[in-house]
C-alpha cells in the first residue's frame, strides 16, 4: 500500500507561509501528501530544510510504499570505499530521517516501526564502517593471521548495541550507545596485543566517521562509555577482559543496561557467545528483590543530578528523565525482569513493551497495568519524537515557553493547546503514580515493647557482619520492626529471638535475604516459625543462606 494510501493523521502546521512555501515545491504530490508536507515544515525547520534539499529523491520515495523506500536508502551505501563511505551513510541519514519523520507525523507507521527504522539505519552505519575499517587494517597487515575474507565478520570484532539501539526502539535524534570488543581466542598470547591496537584504531575511526559534523550532516553521535571501567579501558577491550570485569566488579545498572544488549556488527556469532557468557551476571537464579532498591537509588541519583525533583509542570519538563516520564517506565520494566528474570527466560525481552507484556503473561504485573503504561509509554514517545524533530536536536525537554509548547502541539494534530496540554499532564501524572509507588522504599514502623534482655539481643544486631554494609543495615532497618513484632506473636518470643540472634550472626551476606522480606512479608513468618519451633533448621539455613 502506497504512502498516500496509508495517511491516518496530519500535524497542523505552526508556521503556516513556511508550510505553504514548503508544501508549493511538490505540486505533482494527491493534496493529502501536500497536506502532511505543509504541516511537517510548518512545525520543524529541520524537516523543512531536508524537503528541500532532497525534493526529488522525495517525491520518488512517496510514490513508493515507505518499507521498501527505506530497504533502498539502507542498500545504496553498499558499494561505497571506506574513503566515500561516511558521506554516503550522511545521505541516508538525512533520507531515513524525512522519511521517517513524514511516516511519523503521518501515522503511516507505528512507533515501533518508526524506531525500528532508525534503528536499521544504525546497525547498517555501524556494520559497514566496521567491516571497511577492519578490512583496511587486514590489507596492512595490522590484524594477525587475518584473510581478506575476515573483513565480513570484522577480523573477530564485535560491535555491542546497547540501550535503545539494542532494543530496536531508537529515538528521532538519538545517539547510539556501543560497546566494542574482540575475540582474544582468535589469536596466540603474542598476537593479542597487535590485534588490540588495530582494533582501537577501528574503533576511534568509526566513531568519527559516525559522529562527526561535516557539509553533509552527521550520520549517529556515537557513544563508547558504557563499556566496562570506561576511565580506564581503551574504546575496544577483549571479551575475555570484560568478562572478568563483569564477574568481579559489575553493578546492578549494568545488568539493567545488559537486559537490552545485541550483536549488531562484525563477528555477530562472537557476540552471542560473549552475552551467553554473561547470562549468570544478568540474570541472577535467585529472586533479585535487592535491584528494586537499586533501581529507585539509580533514580534519585538522576534526579539529583539533573534538578528534577519537585511538581510536574509542563514547561521545560524532561520527558525522558522527569517525573513520570519514559525513564520510570523503563526502570519499572527492567528492575521486575531483573527480579525474575533469572528463574523464567521467557520474561527477558529486550523492548519496554515486549517487557510489560511479558510480565504481564506470567503475574507479576497485571494486565490492566502492563497496557496503561505501554499506552502511555508509545504516547511518551510520540512527544519525545516531535520535541527532538523541530531542530534534530537530542532533547528530550519540552519546550519552556507557551509558543513551543504550541509548536509541539501542532505536530501531534491538536488544535486546541490547553485540552492537549492537560491531557500530556495527566499522562505525566499517572506514570509517576503507577510506578513511583513500586520503587519507594517503605517507610521503618515503628518497633514493638521489648523486656531488657530482648532490647539488648536486638541492640546487638548491628556488630554482627552482615549488617555491617550500609546497604544491608538500610534495608534491614524497614523490615526490622515488622521482625520484631511478628517475633512479639511467636508461643516463646524471647527463645525465637535468641534463635534468630544466631541465624543473624551466621548469616555470610543478607541483602537479597532482607529485600526478599521486605517484598514478601509473610516469609518473615516463616523464618519466626523456624526461629521458635526448630532451632537446627535455623542454624542450617544460616549456614546455607
Amino acid at each position: 500500500m502506497s504512502f498516500a494510501a496509508r495517511l491516518t493523521r496530519s500535524p497542523i502546521a505552526h508556521d503556516a507561509d513556511r508550510g505553504a512555501d514548503a508544501a508549493a515545491r511538490f505540486g505533482a504530490l494527491t493534496p493529502e501528501l501536500r497536506g502532511l508536507i505543509a504541516g511537517a515544515a510548518g512545525c520543524s525547520p529541520f524537516l523543512g530544510g531536508v524537503m528541500q534539499r532532497e525534493a526529488e529523491w522525495l517525491e520518488a520515495a512517496l510514490a513508493a510504499e515507505p518499507e521498501a523506500a527505506l530497504a533502498a536508502v539502507l542498500a545504496a551505501p553498499g558499494e561505497a570505499g571506506s574513503e566515500t563511505l561516511g558521506a554516503a551513510l550522511r545521505q541516508a541519514k538525512r533520507r531515513v530521517a524525512l522519511l521517517v519523520g513524514l511516516a511519523d507525523l503521518g501515522g503511516v507507521w507505528s512507533l515501533e516501526q518508526v524506531t525500528g527504522a532508525l534503528t536499521a539505519l544504525a546497525d547498517r552505519a555501524v556494520a559497514l564502517a566496521l567491516t571497511r575499517l577492519v578490512g583496511d587494517e587486514i590489507r596492512r597487515g595490522k590484524v594477525p593471521g587475518a584473510a581478506p575474507e575476515d573483513a565480513t565478520t570484522a577480523g573477530g570484532m564485535v560491535a555491542i548495541a546497547m540501550g535503545k539501539m539494542g532494543a530496536g526502539e531508537l529515538n528521532y535524534s538519538s545517539d547510539i550507545d556501543i560497546i566494542c570488543l574482540f575475540d582474544d581466542a582468535r589469536f596466540d598470547h603474542d598476537e593479542v596485543h597487535e590485534a588490540r591496537a588495530a582494533f582501537i584504531r577501528v574503533t576511534r575511526k568509526m566513531a568519527a566517521m559516525l559522529s562527526d559534523l561535516t557539509a553533509e550532516g552527521y550520520v549517529f553521535r556515537t557513544d563508547l562509555r558504557l563499556r566496562p571501567d570506561a576511565s580506564v579501558t581503551p574504546v575496544c577491550i577483549s571479551m575475555s577482559a570484560a568478562e572478568a570485569y563483569y564477574e568481579a566488579e559489575g553493578r546492578t545498572w549494568e545488568r539493567a543496561a545488559y537486559i537490552k544488549a545485541r550483536p549488531c556488527a562484525g563477528d555477530i556469532a562472537a557476540g552471542e557467545r560473549f552475552l551467553a557468557a554473561l547470562t549468570p551476571f544478568v540474570w541472577r537464579r535467585h529472586l533479585d528483590f535487592a535491584a528494586i532498591q537499586d533501581a529507585h537509588d539509580m533514580r534519585l541519583r538522576i534526579r539529583d543530578h539533573k534538578g528534577l525533583h519537585g511538581a510536574i509542570s509542563l514547561p521545560g519538563h524532561n520527558m525522558k528523565l522527569g517525573a513520570g516520564g519514559i525513564r520510570e517506565i523503563e526502570f519499572f520494566t527492567q528492575t521486575r525482569q531483573l527480579i525474575a528474570g533469572g528463574r523464567d527466560a521467557s520474561l527477558r525481552d529486550r523492548t519496554t513493551v515486549g517487557g510489560l507484556a511479558a510480565l504481564a503473561a506470567k503475574g507479576w504485573v497485571t494486565p490492566e497495568i502492563a497496557a496503561e503504561l505501554t499506552t502511555h509509554y508509545r504516547a511518551h514517545r510520540e512527544v519525545e519524537h516531535r520535541v527532538q524533530m523541530v531542530n534534530d536536536a537530542q532533547t528530550h525537554l519540552l519546550p519552556a515557553t507557551s509558543e513551543g509548547l504550541a509548536r509541539i502541539a501542532h505536530m501531534m494534530g491538536a488544535g486546541d493547546v490547553g485540552a492537549w496540554s492537560a491531557e500530556l499532564r495527566a499522562r505525566l501524572e499517572r506514570v509517576e503514580a503507577l510506578t513511583g509507588a513500586f520503587f519507594a522504599p517503605s517507610e521503618a514502623a515503628a518497633a514493638p515493647a521489648m523486656t531488657p534482655a530482648a532490647r539488648a539481643i536486638v541492640d546487638g544486631w548491628r556488630s554482627h557482619p552482615v549488617l555491617r554494609s550500609d546497604r544491608a543495615a538500610s534495608v534491614f532497618s524497614r523490615v526490622e520492626p515488622e521482625i520484631l513484632r511478628r517475633m512479639a506473636r511467636a508461643a516463646n518470643p524471647e527463645e525465637a529471638l535468641r534463635q534468630f540472634d544466631g541465624f543473624l550472626a551466621r548469616l555470610p551476606a543478607g541483602v537479597q535475604l532482607f529485600s526478599l522480606f521486605e517484598a514478601n512479608p509473610q516469609l518473615i513468618d516463616l523464618i519466626v516459625d523456624i526461629c521458635g519451633t526448630a532451632p537446627g533448621l535455623a542454624q542450617y539455613l544460616s549456614r546455607n543462606a
